[in-house]
């Protein structure tokens, strides 16, 4: 084994799990504060050092590395459905293995000195405008990826709150260019979302509407509801409707609004 510097180690797998963690948000739309995510990246750091441990056996190794990304995830993005939770550590880990795929390419490729994998942790002792070049250049090509594969991140994510009678909810919602559902008599916005978001609210009978729709998976019709306030990002919006869908939309985030809603406000 090479000689191995504990800063380097730790301050190169900070700098590489920020990075992978941010892909993580964008990819799965998830909202984080920033704080979080350099948690996280902090955390990975820490973990990191398992490099100095003597070699693990590549089964225990698999599991320590899923352990390590579960811990990281839900110390960045907190606690979710578990199916959700499964999707957020599957697309971390996708994109820790993407990445020291990358990295190991460019270096077997230039063959430069300072290189090394152990226990599957990265440690690279160059100099740190070259480890920003690298990182970059793989965060990158994992955003290429995952604008091939059509990541809900193509889409940007707004904070929704809803208030009725007294009772609100709280939610984010995707903010779609696709999403072109309106009230058919006022010609209102409509966001939509899934019931299980507004949970305690009792909209106002009087304001029932039938709203049809065709961007869901198919035609039909939704509920639709006029609440007293609505704000998208803190701004307030007037004459919106909330169309209510049960288990419609399959993504993470389980709302979508109009885009123009959203970028006009």
């Amino acid at each position: 084994m090479k000689t191995i510097y504990v800063d380097v180690l730790v301050t190169v797998n900070i700098f590489i799990d920020f990075l992978l963690l941010i892909c993580t948000k964008k990819f799965l739309n998830i909202r984080a504060k920033l704080i979080r995510v350099i948690l996280g990246s902090l955390l990975g750091g820490v973990l990191s050092l398992s490099a100095l441990l003597p070699k693990i056996p590549i089964g225990l190794n698999i599991a320590l590395d899923i352990a390590f990304a579960a811990l990281i995830v839900f110390v960045t993005f907190g606690k979710t459905e578990i199916k959700n939770y499964v999707k957020r550590v599957t697309v971390y880990f996708a994109s820790s293995f993407i990445f020291c795929g990358i990295m190991i390419f460019i270096y077997t490729a230039f063959k430069p000195n300072g290189m090394g994998i152990y226990n599957d942790i990265v440690y690279f002792d160059i100099s740190p405008v070259l480890l920003i070049i690298l990182t970059l250049i793989c965060y990158f090509i994992l955003r290429l990826i995952k604008r091939l594969t059509k990541g809900e991140s193509a889409k940007s994510v707004c904070s929704v709150e809803v208030e009725a009678n007294g009772a609100s909810a709280q939610f984010s919602a995707i903010a779609d260019t696709g999403c072109s559902v309106k009230e058919p008599f006022s010609s209102s916005y409509v966001i939509i979302a899934e019931k299980s978001l507004l949970e305690g609210v009792e909209f106002n009978e009087n304001t029932f509407r039938v709203i049809p729709f065709e961007s869901l998976g198919g035609n039909g019709v939704i509920k639709g509801y006029k609440p007293d306030k609505v704000k998208i990002n803190g701004k307030e919006a007037g004459n919106i409707y909330i169309g209510i869908s049960e288990g419609v939309l399959k993504s993470e985030t389980k709302a979508i609004a109009p885009y123009d809603l959203v970028n006009n406000l």
